[in-house]
């Protein structure tokens, strides 16, 4: 990509994004993400009105009377946006491929997190971790991890989620608010999904192209594997195309939201067809409910 078309292509963005982040998610974002990571500081003696689920059993154990813990609001966040690189978030049949609507979704997350005074990390990654940048701070940061979404070009083309959940969970020490952007057409990472998820406030933003699922009676067509880098023709009328298709699309949506839901790990579904303002809007709101 041309130096000059990247810088214009990331400023659009920035404008864009930012505009969305000061009218938008700014609020959500600070009510539901902000104060909810504790740390520990001290233990005291247990006072009327305390609750019980502080009481270190330990230590009332070993003075014979109740203490409870007392925590502390962390002052700062640290957020980690995980992007999927693979070769099919190259495919969008719209106007914006996977891939762009990636790096506008990590705009946004970044951009709020800079306006909360967090920090913000990334991993890139494919069947193999492309990139890692720890978690900083400031404007010059955020608009580098926004270019690096946009124009990276990965080593490899295949998804490999379990691979990269890994190495988050071995990079990232301190608990973090992981957002794991990914269209997530990969299987086996259930267990990793699991465990990072109890260690850290894990997002899935699975983003979708409705023409993937949608893939028939177009006649002949010559398909093109970005992962595999095969080349075929398919019958797309054929009744046998209809159902194999189908059916692998259906297992992997299934195999996803099974362990989402199993896990209780949020995602919110991103069709790259249509604004992903109203899903995102509607994500944070119902979060800052529930919290």
């Amino acid at each position: 990509m041309i130096a000059k078309d990247l810088i214009k292509q990331v400023r659009h963005i920035e404008i864009r994004t930012r505009g969305l982040v000061n009218e938008l998610f700014s609020g959500e974002y600070h009510s539901v993400f902000k104060g909810r990571g504790m740390e520990f500081a001290e233990v005291r003696e247990y006072q009327i009105g305390d609750d019980i689920r502080n009481i270190d059993w330990n230590v009332t154990a070993r003075f014979g009377h109740p203490y409870v813990k007392v925590f502390e609001e962390e002052r700062e966040l640290t957020v980690i946006l995980m992007v999927d690189m693979s070769g099919s978030l190259l495919f969008g049949s719209g106007e914006k491929n996977k891939q762009r609507i990636a790096a506008e979704l990590s705009a946004i997350l970044a951009f709020s997190a800079l306006k909360n005074n967090d920090k913000v990390g990334l991993i890139l990654f494919t069947d193999q971790i492309e990139k890692f940048i720890p978690p900083k701070k400031g404007k010059t940061h955020s608009l580098r991890l926004i270019r690096e979404v946009l124009s990276f070009e990965p080593q490899g083309n295949r998804t490999n989620i379990k691979q990269a959940l890994e190495y988050l969970n071995h990079a990232v020490k301190k608990r973090a608010i992981v957002f794991l952007i990914s269209d997530f057409l990969d299987e086996g990472y259930d267990k990793m999904l699991r465990i990072v998820g109890k260690k850290h406030d894990l997002v899935g933003i699975v983003l979708n192209d409705r023409r993937e699922r949608e893939l028939n009676g177009f006649g002949l067509i010559k398909f093109h594997d970005p992962e595999t880098g095969d080349i075929r023709y398919v019958d797309t009328n054929g009744r046998d195309f209809e159902v194999n298709y189908a059916e692998t699309i259906r297992r992997l949506n299934e195999y996803r939201k099974s362990i989402f839901i199993s896990g209780g790990i949020d995602s919110v579904e991103i069709d790259t067809s249509q604004t992903y303002v109203k899903p995102l809007v509607e994500f944070f709101k119902m979060r800052e409910k529930r919290w």
